[in-house]
């Protein structure tokens, strides 16, 4: 029984925060941005945008930052907040 109690909880903690991560970016269509809105404000902030694209409901920014890193970030589409990649995984880069 406490080995199926233990499973149990497992499997809920890994799902709620793969429910966590994904819904950083539950914004209806809506009320995105424009994806050259993003490009700007990160062009502002230093960096060369490559390319942006749409991930699991967030945006998705292939740039070098201020500092010349090369990065693949993601972003709110109606904030522009920086989040963790769509499946918690973090940025790469």
């Amino acid at each position: 029984m406490k080995k199926l109690l233990v499973l149990s909880l497992s499997a809920f903690a890994a799902s709620s925060s793969f429910v966590l991560a994904a819904s950083k970016c539950d914004v209806p269509l809506s009320d995105w941005k424009p994806r050259e809105e993003l490009q700007a404000k990160l062009k502002a902030e230093g960096w060369e945008v490559r390319s942006i694209k749409t991930e699991d409901g967030c945006y998705e920014a292939y740039a070098m930052d201020a500092n010349g890193k090369r990065v693949e970030a993601y972003f709110n589409p109606q904030t522009f907040e920086r989040v963790d990649k769509p499946g918690g995984e973090g940025d790469e880069g």
